[in-house]
């Protein structure tokens, strides 16, 4: 089955506002970007993906995401992520894609063994969420076909993809990869990074670098 990963991205600029009381504008731009790195290179080390979809108007992503060999679309609206999802499913689905895989570009530690293993696993659900660490998120989700139901992002998001799904007629599934339930939104998510990544001594370098600079003693 031909599987392909969709991963919308924002403008850097524009990302991570909800950590602007614990990090200046130019380091956010700089933090965003560095958990792209890490997330790319992880996508392209995942056996089970046969391809990867970028969304987005950042130019630095879509330099980025080029250079992994990832197909990349162009998102001049930037009408937010569920919008941005949508795009890159329906570039998928164009390419021949039988499935989808929904990933943030904001979970730096992502594991590509996890990633994998979630990917073959329940083959019969149409559609499987991984939540946040809150449990009311959703972090990835996997769509068969792609069009099993319209991405819907947001808080709540958890709970409304499984009823999306049930609305459908589709099989619903619950996935857990403690890897994808890292992505950083708020100072404690950020928190709840710098403790994981102390762990973990070989994920996310680019992302433990920017941190290392950002606050040297705490990484």
């Amino acid at each position: 089955m031909r599987t392909v990963a969709v991963l919308p991205v924002k403008t850097f600029g524009r990302a991570k506002e909800r950590l602007e009381d614990a990090i200046g504008s130019p380091d956010r731009a700089a933090l965003a970007a560095a958990m792209l790195a890490d997330v790319l290179e992880a996508l392209t080390a995942v056996r089970g993906l046969d391809g990867l979809v970028v969304v987005t108007a950042e130019p630095r992503a879509e330099s980025a995401a080029r250079a992994t060999g990832a197909h990349v679309v162009h998102d001049p609206e930037e009408a937010g992520q569920s919008a941005a999802a949508a795009l890159g499913v329906e570039a998928a689905a164009r390419a021949g894609a039988a499935r989808v895989l929904l990933v943030p570009g904001d979970c730096p530690a992502l594991d590509p063994g996890e990633l994998d293993a979630m990917l073959h696993e329940q083959p019969e659900a149409g559609v499987v969420i991984v939540a946040d660490r809150h449990g009311t998120g959703t972090n990835a989700l996997r769509l068969t076909p792609p069009d099993a139901i319209a991405p819907a992002f947001g808080p709540g998001s958890f709970a409304r993809h499984a009823a999306l799904g049930t609305a459908a007629g589709h099989t619903v599934r619950v996935a857990h990869a403690a890897s994808l339930e890292l992505d950083v939104d708020t100072p404690g998510d950020l928190d709840a990074l710098r403790t994981a990544l102390s762990a973990l001594p070989a994920a996310a370098p680019h992302t433990r670098a920017q941190l290392e600079r950002l606050e040297p003693s705490r990484v």
